[in-house]
Formats: C-alpha cells, structure tokens, sequence
C-alpha cells in the first residue's frame, strides 16, 4: 500500500492523514474551476472518495496532491460538462409565468437596464460627442442638420424655414450626416 517514492512527503501519511493534508488545497483547486462553494464541496468529497476507492492502484509515479489534483480536474471537467448540457435544456420564455413551491405561477421580470448608471454615463459621453461633432460643422450644413435631427423639422418645413431648394435642403443634410458618420467613426467602430 506505501507506494510513495523515497523523496515523497507523504510516503508514510495513512489515507485520512492525506485528507487531512490536502482537503483545503483540493477544495481550493475545484472552487476555483468552478466558482460555486456547494458545487466545490461536492466534488471535493467525491475527490477524496475516488481516491480511497484507488488509493491501491495508486503508483506513486506523482505526488499524492498532483495526482488527487487529477482527480479532482476531471471531475471538475465532467461536472461543468453536465452543468452546460443541463442548462442548455433549461431554457425558458421570459414571457412564461415561473413555478413556485407554493404551485403559483409567477411572472418573471426582467430588470431594465437602460438606467443604469453605466449606460446613462455612455448617454452622456454619447451625446456629448455628437454635439461636439455637430458644432464642428460649416454653418449651412449644421444649420440644417440642427433642424432636421434636433428640431424635427420637416424637409418642407426646413425649406420654409432657410429659404433653401428641397434639393438643397437633402444635399445639405446628406452631407452633414457624411461629415458627423466620419468625425465619429473612430468612436463606434464595432
């Protein structure tokens, strides 16, 4: 059953002394594959189990934690297969009421992200590079742009408005638009 090589630690360590040793580190190792503590303590358990069940097959070609870390890393790897395949046949309808213990449909809600304070300040960023963009302009091109986009103007009204051809009017805008589409482009390429 002593199997250890001579430069081996553990080579006199009973099996719950190798437990004791090395529970922590396997714990540690598992947790952080899997990021769950219930799932960690589990597999942790299921570790040391199938260990003990080889612990006679046990060559000692490794030390005991690189060989119980084995262990432990396929069991992690199954577990996280089994875990993708089992949330993959989970999938459900947002729009669908959610049992409860109490038999009750429940409906789910869905949080708005929209006023989160991330998204707000990218508004803000946004926004701000656009009038910074839009202020750039010649002034007969921003002119109309400031109208079209900013006052809701019509191309009719505009025309009342400035004086201008409707063909004037679209050439204006188009070229404002060209003009904002590369002063901004660097900031939202995708």
């Amino acid at each position: 059953m002593n199997a250890f090589p001579p430069e081996d630690a553990d080579r006199d360590l009973d099996f719950n002394a190798i437990v004791a040793k090395y529970e922590k580190r396997i714990f540690n190792v598992i947790y952080g594959n899997l990021k769950d503590y219930e799932e960690a303590a589990d597999l942790t358990q299921e570790t040391f189990i199938n260990a003990f069940r080889h612990f006679d097959r046990f060559r000692g070609e490794a030390k005991v934690f690189t060989w119980l870390y084995q262990i432990a890393r396929n069991l992690c790897i199954n577990r996280s297969r089994q875990l993708g395949r089992q949330r993959a046949l989970r999938i459900e309808s947002l729009d669908q009421p959610r049992e409860t213990d109490d038999d009750e449909g429940m409906q789910r809600e869905v949080a708005d992200w929209s006023q989160s304070p991330q998204n707000m300040l990218e508004d803000k960023e946004l926004r701000q590079r656009i009038l910074a963009a839009v202020e750039t302009l010649p002034p007969e091109y921003k002119e109309v742009l400031m109208l079209r986009e900013f006052d809701d103007l019509s191309y009719n009204e505009i025309v009342a408005a400035t004086g201008l051809t409707l063909e004037n009017v679209k050439t204006r805008l188009s070229r404002a638009r060209g003009m904002l589409r590369r002063k901004l482009g660097p900031y939202y390429r995708m």
